[in-house]
């Protein structure tokens, strides 16, 4: 058996792993009690605190808090407890002819200790989202968000602290060695949200213990322009669904592919769109929000300059400033196949576009990389449409809209490979943190006595009957 003991958070998993079976033990109303408390402290007690720390962390606007942030989470809550009881009842399921005499259902159990390790982008959401389905699904959780916005995760271990005993729910800050010890830990279950790369470490450490995992991870979600598209109803949500929380956003547009009959068009109406919602100096904005920190500034400004190496067009921003992690929403054409932009998930305000002449020539880049997190089709066309659909894989798509899916909490939300293992939100989320046991039942003596041994002819007979009929 291996030894933990000189794990510095042995002591806090192990009060968790003698309190999951009474934690686990709990009803419906006792776990919708605690996610309405989550809810009052963060609508009503931390809701400025919120903002105001997430304004420190990276500038985030307000109104896109309240929206991209304290909303989601509470509707995630409403809609647990709303469903709850019905998630938890038995699910009957049907009896087999060759079973006559037993009764079988399903019942829902927690996993047990779950680690759940959230990222900067969307600290919030991404963090308090997931333990409402891990707190719907009874299970003790430890919570690692990210040391890069300090100031909303000290907000965040605040309303844990307020409403939870460590033993239940506990919220631990601090840099990355803080996440390596906790994976050496035999949880049950772990739910990442992050980069592909760090998700193989998850996994990794994951596959020590056997511990299940939920992976949301990203990568390069492709936005598909056809012809019949409306131009102007299309920009209004790519340039939204772009630069919203600058670009910070695992679903956000990452490249776009525009027919080459109307790339002038979108150009355009890109640009006057952008114009229209972030002003002519979009640095002045207080609707725009800034890089999380320098190493990603100077990340996106080394693939600026490199697709500027491979001759590409800056058709919009490009400019920035290092002194407040500032870049101009940016929006590049003529990119070279070999460049930064391109290659890697960009995950900031810079959207690089290609164009394509045929269907099948969509279909075929897009296959030609890793399956998207999400994939994004705007065209009238339903015979395009569809056939985009059939035959490119992504672990969601949108038509004629773009990042919506992930505020829809009757779908499934995750991704596909090498953007995700697992879903989220709802129902699905309350799956993910449980065991789904399934339990038979004997009443009564039933066909299969007939089978057991001694055998004979006629019991090979009726086997065979059984294969054949049953």
């Amino acid at each position: 058996m291996t030894d933990y003991s000189d794990n510095r958070y042995f002591e806090l998993f192990n009060k968790q792993k003698a309190h999951q079976f009474t934690l686990g033990n709990t009803n419906y109303k006792e776990r919708i009690r605690k996610l309405k408390a989550l809810k009052r402290a963060i609508e009503k007690t931390y809701r400025q605190d919120l903002r105001d720390a997430m304004f420190k962390d990276f500038k985030k606007p307000q109104t896109e808090v309240d929206l991209t942030e304290i909303y989601l989470v509470i509707k995630e809550i409403k809609y647990a407890c709303s469903n709850l009881k019905s998630w938890l009842k038995k699910q009957r399921v049907d009896t087999p002819l060759t079973l006559l005499g037993t009764s079988s259902y399903i019942t829902y159990e927690p996993k047990g200790v779950c680690l759940i390790i959230s990222p900067w982008n969307y600290p919030v959401t991404l963090t308090f989202g997931p333990l409402v389905s891990a707190i719907a699904a009874g299970n003790t959780v430890i919570l690692k968000p990210s040391e890069m916005t300090p100031n909303t995760s000290a907000v965040m271990r605040e309303i844990v602290e307020s409403i939870f005993w460590e033993s239940e729910v506990a919220l631990i800050e601090g840099e990355v060695d803080v996440a390596q010890d906790l994976l050496k830990l035999p949880f049950n279950h772990i739910f990442f949200t992050g980069s592909p790369a760090v998700g193989k470490i998850v996994m990794s450490a994951a596959s020590k213990h056997l511990s299940s995992v939920t992976l949301e991870l990203g990568g390069k979600s492709p936005t598909i322009i056809h012809e019949s598209t409306n131009i102007n109803a299309a920009i209004k949500n790519i340039v939204w669904g772009k630069f919203l929380n600058n670009g910070q956003t695992c679903i956000a547009p990452d490249y776009v592919m525009v027919h080459e009959s109307i790339k002038d068009e979108f150009i355009n109406a890109f640009k006057a769109k952008a114009l229209a919602y972030y002003s002519e100096n979009p640095k002045s904005s207080e609707s725009f929000s800034r890089i999380v920190n320098k190493k990603h500034f100077d990340r996106l400004v080394a693939s600026i300059e490199n697709a500027k190496s491979f001759n590409a067009t800056i058709e919009l921003g490009g400019d920035y400033d290092e002194n407040t992690n500032y870049i101009a929403p940016t929006l590049v054409s003529n990119v070279d196949e070999g460049a930064q932009l391109l290659q890697d998930e960009i995950f900031g305000p810079v959207l690089p576009i290609k164009t394509y002449k045929s269907t099948e020539e969509v279909i075929n880049y897009i296959n030609s990389k890793e399956k998207p997190l999400a994939l994004y089709i705007y065209a009238k066309n339903r015979k395009f449409i569809n056939t985009i659909i059939k035959n490119t894989r992504a672990g969601s798509t949108c038509v004629n809209s773009n990042a919506l899916q992930y505020s829809n909490h009757y779908l499934p939300f995750g991704g596909s490979n090498n953007s995700g293992i697992g879903k989220a939100h709802g129902f699905f989320g309350f799956q993910e943190f449980s065991n789904a046991r399934s339990v038979l039942k004997r009443h009564t003596a039933g066909p299969l006595y007939l089978l057991f041994p001694p055998y004979n002819t006629l019991k090979e007979k009726i086997a065979n009957l059984a294969v054949k009929w049953f």
